[in-house]
């Protein structure tokens, strides 16, 4: 089965939990026999990558050590005008591989790609599957966002000859938002591939960890500072909970264009140094985030899915996600509230903080249900469906 994937980022080079599915559903797929050539719009080198090849447009290579992309690929802080012109780039691309080797089918993950599937679909005459692990409507946290991505998404959608979506909540969106019949769309869940066991570096977060020695409750949340992530109302919970039990460490790992508002916000909500901001951490230094928690909050608007609740799972933690993410479809051992219901995560906050055992139950029964999760049972689906679209237009 030869595979033509479009993507915008593979890690170590990604801004989000887009690229690590990718990856992972990449990987898992070659494992069950799959073709893949995966079309990047960098010229970042994936050296690491050796069961795809990677392709990138011609015209950008060149030899670095660096990611490097002609305009910012990010989505969420780039420059729609220069993001679309590269998108121009990378359709005129995809002809050239469609030309080289022609694939049994064209797999689009997100907005992003939709254009060059399309291109690809009609040039090639093979089926395309739109991956939609996020739309414009949850990237927008619960404003309308760019109406020009609208119309590529309703565009890209309606071409497409079926879609996945990442959860039943992505897929709620796409019928109600875009008018897509529910029957094109089928609901794929996404996994967390199993995190490798590493000790706590200390001398990273030796504050961190110091606090913890003096019975300190650390609360860790991961992801990009966005509105979509529903920042501001998880430090107005904190700062609840922290006028009732001051014994609380809250840890933000991520980067994203809210940073100045949300440290200026810990300052007038008076826990500005009861909150540690790191920055974007992945590897090494992302683990000993999850290792140091002892509570994850997942505070989004809209969350399409969610794998940092997954990994969370992973390293035994106990979480409390917001009824507006997808990932509680997978994950039935966690606290849940709605994303503005502030005073209800600070009652959860304080309840797990008094109660060791509460803690330990929630993390033991959620780290069960993500030993039951597994890419090669995601990719095995992808392939059943590749497979009856290949045979309907054969």
């Amino acid at each position: 089965m030869k595979i033509l994937m479009l993507g915008w980022e593979l890690p170590p080079y990604n801004s989000g939990g887009l690229g690590v599915a990718c990856y992972h559903l990449a990987k898992a797929l070659a494992d069950h026999g799959a073709d893949i050539q995966f079309v990047l719009p960098s010229t970042a080198e994936h050296d690491e990558v050796d069961f795809m090849r990677v392709l990138k447009p011609q015209s950008t290579m060149r030899t670095t050590t660096q990611t490097t992309y002609r305009v910012n690929p990010n989505p969420y802080t780039g420059n729609l005008t220069a993001i679309r012109e590269l998108q121009s780039e990378y359709e005129d691309y995809i002809e050239t591989v469609i030309a080289l080797e022609r694939p049994d089918v064209v797999h689009a993950h997100d907005w992003l790609t939709l254009r060059a599937g399309m291109r690809a679909k009609a040039v090639s005459g093979v089926p395309l599957i739109a991956h939609v692990h996020a739309t414009e409507f949850d990237r927008a946290g619960g404003n309308y966002g760019d109406p020009l991505i609208h119309e590529i998404e309703e565009h890209g959608l309606l071409m497409a000859d079926h879609i996945v979506a990442v959860s039943n909540t992505t897929k709620k969106v796409i019928v109600e938002r875009y008018n897509i019949p529910a029957d094109k769309i089928e609901v794929i869940h996404n996994s967390a591939e199993l995190l490798e066991s590493h000790a706590t570096d200390i001398s990273a977060y030796r504050y961190i960890e110091q606090l913890k020695q003096e019975d300190y409750t650390v609360v860790a949340t991961i992801g990009r500072l966005t509105r979509q992530k529903g920042l501001t109302h998880f430090l107005r919970a904190a700062a609840q909970a922290h006028s009732r039990y001051s014994r609380f460490l809250f840890v933000i790992a991520g980067s994203g264009e809210q940073r100045d508002e949300l440290i200026e916000l810990s300052a007038d909500l008076g826990i500005a140094d009861a909150v540690i901001f790191t920055g974007f951490v992945r590897g090494q230094a992302l683990r000993d985030v999850y290792n140091l928690a002892d509570i994850f909050v997942m505070s989004s608007v809209s969350e399409p899915f969610g794998l940092t609740a997954l990994e969370a799972a992973q390293h035994r933690t106990a979480l409390s996600i917001t009824n507006q993410s997808g990932v509680r479809e997978v994950l039935n051992g966690t606290l849940t509230y709605d994303y503005w219901d502030e005073r209800r995560l600070a009652d959860q906050l304080v309840a797990l903080a008094l109660s060791a055992s509460l803690r330990s139950e929630l993390a033991h029964d959620a780290g069960l249900e993500v030993l039951q999760m597994s890419w090669k049972k995601v990719a095995a689906q992808f392939v059943d469906r590749y497979q009856v679209l290949r045979s309907a237009t054969a």
